[in-house]
Parts: C-alpha cells; sequence; structure tokens
C-alpha cells in the first residue's frame, strides 16, 4: 500500500511538473492567447449558442455577439457606452457568468468597434445622429424579439447606452420585462457640474497645482445654457479618472483598454480601428448627449432596475439616486455598489451576476420565459 501511495504521489508530482513548466511558458503570441480564453469560454452545451455576426440594422451592416448556455432563457441586450466605447471586446472577463441565465447580445454600435470597421466612415458620418441610434436600438430589439420568439427581453443600458435605454423604456414598454441602467444618465449637465466638483476639491485636498490650474481654466464648467466644449470635457474626464471618479481606486481605464486585446471575437484588423471608432462616435455625438436632460422621464410603464456606482462622477451617481426617487413604474429596484465607480460590471463582477439574478431574471421568470 506504501509503495503504491509513493508511485501515486511521484506520477502527480510529475504530472504539476509539465503542467507548472508549460504555464510559466506562457503564450507566445496574442493569437495563442485569444485561443486559451475562447477555448475556457466555449459555449457546448445543447441548447447553446455562440455567434459573432453582422446583421442588417438601420440599412448597414452592424455586429453582434450572441452567447448562452440555453437559447431558451431570456435574452439582454447590452447597449455599450462611449458613445463608440464598446463592451463586446471586454466581455470576456465579464460577462460568462451572465451567459447561464441569458442569452447575451453585445451590439457594436453605428460608428463604434467592428460596425465601425465594416462600414465606410464618410458614407455613415452623416447618419450619426441620436434618432437614427435610437431607431437602430428599436430595430435591434424587434430583430431579437423575432429571432429569438420572444415577446419581451431585458435591455441594459450603459452610460451613453443608457440614455437610448431609458427612451427605448419609455417608448416600448411591453417589448420588455424590464430596463437596466448602469451609470444611468438623468440630468446631464447637472452630473457634469458634480463631477467637476469632485474632481477639483480631489485636486485641492492633494494640493495638485497642475490638477487646479487645469480645472480652473474651463470654469465655470457645464454653464447652465452655454455648449459643452468638447475639449473641456477630455480635459475634466482626465483629472476625474486620475481621482477615481471613473474607475474606483484606479487612475483611469487602462486595465479595461488592455483586456480588449484579449477579445475572441476582435480580429487584429478591429483592435486597430476600436479607438477611431470611439474618436469618430464621440467627436459627433458626445457633447449632444449631454446637452440633454434625460430626468424628465419619470413614468414608466415596464420594471425599471438602476445598478449605481457609489463612487461614481462620470455620471453622477447621486443625480441618479435623485431622479430614481422621484421614479413611477411597476416594480422598480436601486441596487448600490459599494466598491464600484462608472464601470460595476468590470469593477465588481460577481455582484452584477448575483444582482442580474436576483433583481432582473425574475420578471422573465414570472412570464416564464426562462429554460425549463
Amino acid at each position: 500500500m506504501l509503495k503504491r501511495s509513493s508511485r501515486l504521489c511521484a506520477a502527480l508530482l510529475a504530472g504539476l511538473s509539465i503542467t507548472t513548466s508549460a504555464a510559466a511558458a506562457g503564450p507566445d503570441s496574442r493569437a495563442e492567447a485569444v485561443n486559451i480564453i475562447a477555448g475556457m469560454r466555449r459555449i457546448v452545451t445543447p441548447q447553446g449558442i455562440e455567434q459573432t455576426r453582422a446583421v442588417r440594422i438601420g440599412g448597414i451592416a452592424q455586429w453582434i455577439s450572441v452567447r448562452g448556455t440555453d437559447r431558451r432563457n431570456p435574452v439582454l441586450l447590452f447597449l455599450h457606452g462611449g458613445p463608440g466605447y464598446v463592451a463586446m471586446p471586454t466581455s470576456w472577463y465579464f460577462q460568462r457568468g451572465w451567459e447561464e441565465y441569458f442569452t447575451v447580445v453585445q451590439w457594436d454600435q453605428r460608428g463604434a468597434g467592428k460596425t465601425y470597421a465594416a462600414n465606410d466612415p464618410a458614407q455613415i458620418a452623416p447618419t450619426m445622429t441620436r434618432a437614427r441610434m435610437l431607431a437602430d436600438a428599436e430595430e435591434m430589439v424587434a430583430f431579437l424579439r423575432k429571432e429569438f420568439g420572444k415577446d419581451r427581453i431585458f435591455v441594459l443600458g450603459h452610460s451613453w447606452g443608457s440614455s437610448l435605454g431609458i427612451q427605448l423604456a419609455q417608448r416600448h414598454p411591453d417589448w420588455l420585462h424590464a430596463y437596466i441602467g448602469i451609470g444611468q444618465v438623468t440630468d446631464a449637465m447637472e452630473s457634469e457640474r458634480r463631477g467637476w466638483r469632485y474632481t477639483m476639491d480631489a485636486a485641492r485636498k492633494e494640493d495638485n497645482q497642475d490638477a487646479i490650474r487645469e480645472l480652473a481654466s474651463i470654469a465655470p464648467y457645464a454653464a447652465p445654457g452655454k455648449p459643452l466644449v468638447l475639449k473641456d470635457l477630455y480635459l475634466q474626464r482626465k483629472w476625474l479618472a486620475r481621482y477615481g471618479g471613473a474607475v474606483y481606486g484606479r487612475t483611469g481605464f487602462d486595465a479595461e483598454s488592455a483586456a480588449a486585446k484579449l477579445a475572441p471575437e476582435y480580429t487584429d484588423a478591429d483592435l486597430k480601428t476600436m479607438w477611431d471608432g470611439t474618436e469618430f462616435s464621440s467627436s459627433r455625438m458626445l457633447t449632444d448627449v449631454l446637452a440633454q436632460d434625460f430626468s424628465v422621464y419619470t413614468t414608466f410603464r415596464c420594471p425599471i432596475v438602476i445598478f449605481n456606482g457609489r463612487h461614481d462622477y462620470n455620471v453622477s451617481a447621486s443625480a441618479t439616486a435623485e431622479w430614481f426617487d422621484k421614479v413611477k413604474a411597476p416594480a422598480k429596484q436601486l441596487v448600490w455598489f459599494e466598491d464600484s465607480a462608472h464601470e460595476i460590471f468590470n469593477e465588481e463582477p460577481g455582484k452584477t451576476l448575483v444582482s442580474l439574478v436576483k433583481y432582473a431574471r425574475p420578471f422573465a421568470e414570472k412570464a416564464g420565459d426562462v429554460a425549463p
């Protein structure tokens, strides 16, 4: 018995040595690293779905990824932020757990990500308007309802995407199990003013003279009745990120940006143009959306669920909470994320999953729209 145990131990140690040696070598290229990630997250269940493809929306090819372990589960459409800040290339990190409870659709919107790369920017540029983007979102929801045979789906809007999502909830409550907002845009200019004050207070506390001088140079920032200049917004965002108002405890989005390089859905060519798409979209649409006041939408005929990062000053969490107090809906829930700012699904991915299952999925369960 002793000899047998010794042989087993030796075999295990030998295997550990081989595994450790292989792991230490690491991937030799982006392609190899991406293949490792793709293999680990591959959907293998009989009812599963794993697709990355273009669909015709708004007269152009627009790219989506569709992933879930059981296509009979409710559909959840993710409306990314920005404009132009795609979530598909980092979804490999935060989304895998969602796919056991939802069929998750990541969509690179008009002028963003893979959709930007698939179309001629010169032809798309005149169509980069809020009205067209909202029409695209309506068309995408209609497509998904038909494609999956669903009366209702979930729409999750993040940041810029929440400005589209909240209007979808207003216009088409009968299409939605619930609307889920993250970094929910309300009174955009008031949010900007609060973000500037937070950043200036942080700079003064640290006695950062460079930050104080630059922030003072754009005061009064987001003044009522005056349009917001894009270069002023970028300056404010630079220092806001430095003081953790975008990603809690960090000085910006560097980690999330780097994670995009490992996206299985993205080719090398897609990655080369990804940030071009962000600039293309933001330069045409960001100041326009920040001139809007979405806090006027307070009455809804579908459930409203808001995930709010306690430290979010990129889109003011306090302004969102004040708006939420006035919201009237068949059901509503405000969930605070105490260790997050604007990127809660990246900052607290476990709590995001639990909250989706606890506060959103029951609306689909009540409707019988779940896998048996």
